[in-house]
């Protein structure tokens, strides 16, 4: 692992890039990546932790009266941003840096989600273990109306793995791969997905807090590129009806003093029982776990099925149907993958409830029921009551009911983050449940 750089190291690479400004980067409680931008003079006093902001204007963080809030940065967050365009490389490069949400005292802002997922990361380290992450955010290339709005119109009609000419996402794919290579981003694969217009890139395994951070940077070069191309991309998990939603598929491993804690080569399946307590926590807790995971009302418009998305909470070594699938490879690389997030979820809070439950399943001893190698989708309602397979909420209300009633989850989250995490989601429900929608309108406006 290498070494953070020290402040005045990032001030020497800032003088020598000849950079002007600095963005002091963080999330809100739903997930939306937020920044304090500042000049070449604040450069010492933002590396310092200093900068202030205006907290009570932040989605879920505090009242007015306690608005005051620090911006203290983790230095090995440090990066130059590659210029997006040729006017951005004429105007002189721009740096950024993620920062921990403070008081004002230093003290952790218990609402920041960044630091909801570094107290399961400790909890994590307390019992010798390490989570490793790795993501396969999926997203929507659009195109744009002669205004500059966004549209459903998808750029291309090509279809999983195809090619240029049919794929017209080629280009812009390998740009947004050169970016984040250029920000130290290691990129395993890029291709096309199933659906027109849906593409996916995929970056190598990193600790849950690397891979969180890596999650917000992608989001924001994707969009950031696509913009340059005339394009708004999108990483609603549903945007269009009849095709494949965008998931965000996580792959998860526990290590123990540099070695997978997952593999045993005489556990059944390969898997030692580390590993199945692990599988057996994320079932456990996979209803309460969803309004995290999937926390949008258009999130449970891809969790039905016929679209590749589970619906069904059961573990398999093979098929794609289930919740928890298991790659096949083996030894370091051994993994479980959880397959119902999507990449509208705040990835701090999504990792910080995915550890929290497996490490659950871990300290109570859970055992998962036998894997399932046949396709859910085909079971009949009979066996799936047989082989003890229940189905993950069918929308966001049902979804928020289960992450109440989860001890485990609630803790993990913390009273604050819960509090306004489930107030701002149950007002969303409510305007979603009271709008009047196109649908609606077309299948009774005549009828009655």
């Amino acid at each position: 692992m290498t070494t953070a750089p020290q402040r005045a190291e990032i001030l020497a690479q800032l003088q020598d890039a000849q950079i002007k400004f600095l963005r002091l980067q963080f999330t809100d409680i739903l997930g939306t990546t937020k920044n304090v931008e500042v000049p070449r003079s604040q450069f010492e006093k933002a590396l310092s932790g200093d900068v202030t902001f205006d907290g009570s204007a932040v989605e879920g963080f505090t009242r007015v009266e306690e608005s005051d809030m620090l911006l203290r940065p983790d230095l090995g967050t440090f990066l130059i941003y590659p210029p997006f365009s040729r006017e951005e490389g004429e105007r002189g490069a721009v740096a950024r840096l993620i920062c921990d949400v403070t008081l004002p005292d230093g003290t952790p802002f218990t609402g920041d989600p960044r630091r909801v997922l570094q107290r399961q990361i400790e909890r994590a380290r307390d019992k010798g273990y390490e989570m490793f992450v790795g993501t396969e955010p999926e997203f929507f290339l659009f195109e744009r109306t002669p205004a500059g709005l966004g549209s459903t119109v998808t750029h291309d009609r090509a279809g999983y793995f195809d090619l240029a000419p049919i794929d017209k996402g080629e280009r812009i794919r390998r740009e947004i791969a050169n970016k984040l290579v250029e920000m130290g981003f290691e990129i395993e694969a890029a291709h096309h997905e199933v659906a027109p217009g849906q593409h996916e890139i995929d970056f190598r395994y990193a600790p849950a807090l690397e891979t969180a951070d890596r999650i917000a940077t992608f989001k924001f070069v994707v969009k950031r590129v696509a913009l340059e191309y005339g394009l708004l991309a999108s990483f609603l998990p549903k945007p269009l009806a009849g095709v494949s939603g965008s998931g965000m598929h996580c792959h998860l491993s526990l290590f123990r003093d540099g070695k997978n804690a997952f593999a045993d080569e005489k556990g059944q399946y390969g898997l030692s029982k580390t590993a199945e307590g692990f599988i057996a926590g994320l079932l456990d807790h996979a209803e309460g776990m969803t309004a995290i995971t999937n926390p949008l009302v258009n999130s449970y418009k891809r969790l039905v099925p016929g679209f590749e998305a589970p619906v069904n909470i059961a573990w398999s070594t093979s098929n794609r149907s289930a919740l928890v699938r298991i790659p096949a490879k083996r030894g370091n690389s051994t993994r479980a993958e959880l397959r119902m997030p999507d990449p509208s979820c705040n990835p701090y809070l999504a990792l910080a409830v995915m550890l929290a439950a497996g490490l659950d399943g871990i300290e109570r001893g859970l055992e998962p029921p036998p894997a399932i190698a046949r396709n859910i989708f085909k079971m009949t309602v009979r066996e799936k009551r047989h082989h003890r397979v229940k189905e993950l909420p069918t929308d966001l209300r049902e979804a928020l009911e289960e992450l109440g009633k989860d001890e485990i989850l609630r803790q993990a989250l913390g009273e604050h983050v819960l509090d306004h995490f489930m107030a701002a989601k149950r007002a969303e429900w409510r305007e979603y449940s009271s709008a009047v929608h196109a649908w609606e309108l077309e299948r009774y406006l005549d009828l009655v």
